[in-house]
């Protein structure tokens, strides 16, 4: 479920979302309504996991969760122990509203940290400060197990010290999942505008390379599994959400600007959250459907296969594909294997430690173009 409203606006951000409340009772309405207008969709599915994404989540009331939570039960068949995820920003995460959320179905927390220090949560606008960020933690850890934290590495003026500073404090907490990606500059973003008028230094790629390396060390070294390219987590802990993505499974996504996959076909609903209220109160999807040809299902199963621990079955490929196209890419693979950046074992492609980082690239390389 996309929640699109956030507080303030974080300069590397290009999700959709306002920073007007305004809407909020009428969009929590209208996801009820379109989960009920969907329902046939997943007729034969039995919900896994349940997870409010953004935006910020939890700008919802604790009464809008329950509501939103009660209409899948509505809806749809939901397994007997669901992961139920909410993203939240620590200015959001008080000791009463940790200790409401306890009390509500959520089980899982997904908490935007990004950095512990001051001057990097203010370069990235970020609505929280370094105390509520840890104060977040020593909170939610009283009263949920199953915690997960965001961290940004790779920002203008990070040392290598500052960044081991920062893995040091989130190791700290005993949080059992950590996920971490790299500072990206996305167009039409405030930090596109504030590099282009010299106000802050662009990213380095290849810092960026070393702050990873630094994190997958140490979070190794703590017993962490580093089961996709941004995400740590220690054994059981592993997001059961973002790794249906990775594994290929059907996921529904409800709210304005949300993707939706049965396996067959791709759809997205309008970025629009009044033309999205509007199309839902007469009972119209604001959706558009893309039918996935073979090559983009090779591509999203190559570009997905590479980021986890799970790699690429090649006997997958060539009973989906044919061995035409296993051929092709035990072909187009060959250079990374001898430069070991990926390996074969066990009849799976996967990175090897050097490639780990450079596996979006590797993908890419790798794709179809015009192969029929």
């Amino acid at each position: 479920m996309h929640i699109p409203f956030c507080k303030q606006a974080c300069h590397y951000c290009d999700f959709h979302f306002s920073t007007s409340m305004k809407n909020k009772d009428a969009m929590v309405l209208a996801l009820a309504k379109e989960m009920q207008l969907r329902k046939s969709e997943f007729k034969d599915e039995t919900i896994e996991t349940i997870y409010f994404g953004g935006g910020t989540p939890s700008v919802l009331s604790n009464g809008e969760i329950n509501f939103l939570i009660q209409s899948v039960y509505e809806n749809y068949n939901v397994t007997s122990a669901p992961e139920i995820t909410l993203e939240a920003n620590p200015d959001d995460l008080s000791e009463s509203r940790i200790k409401t959320l306890a009390e509500t179905p959520i089980n899982r927390l997904s908490i935007g940290i990004q950095s512990f220090f001051e001057d990097d949560l203010k370069m990235m606008n970020r609505a929280h400060n370094a105390a509520e960020a840890k104060q977040s933690l020593e909170i939610a850890t009283q009263y949920f197990d199953n915690i997960s934290l965001d961290l940004i590495y790779g920002i203008p003026g990070m040392s290598n010290e500052k960044w081991r500073e920062n893995i040091e404090t989130a190791l700290s907490f005993g949080i059992p999942h950590i996920s971490s990606y790299a500072l990206t500059v996305e167009p039409k973003t405030a930090l596109k505008k504030l590099i282009q008028t010299g106000k802050i230094d662009a990213p380095k790629d290849d810092v960026a390379q070393e702050h990873f390396e630094i994190l997958v060390e140490a979070l190794e070294a703590n017993s962490f599994v580093h089961y996709e390219l941004s995400n740590f987590a220690k054994e059981n802990y592993f997001s059961r959400n973002n790794s249906a993505y990775w594994l290929g499974k059907k996921y529904l996504g409800i709210g304005p600007s949300a993707h939706s996959y049965d396996g067959i076909s791709r759809s997205w609903n309008i970025a629009n959250n009044s033309i999205y209220l509007k199309e839902i109160a007469i009972g119209k999807l604001p959706s558009e459907t893309e039918i996935l040809t073979q090559n983009d299902r090779y591509n999203e199963y190559i570009m997905t296969g590479l980021r986890t621990i799970w790699g690429i079955s090649l006997s997958r490929i060539e009973n989906e594909f044919g061995k035409k196209i296993l051929d092709y890419l035990i072909a187009n693979a060959q250079k990374y294997i001898d430069d070991e950046k990926l390996t074969i074992e066990n009849d799976t492609l996967k990175t090897t430690k050097k490639g780990k980082f450079l596996s979006d690239g590797i993908a890419s390389d790798l794709f179809l173009v015009n192969l029929d």
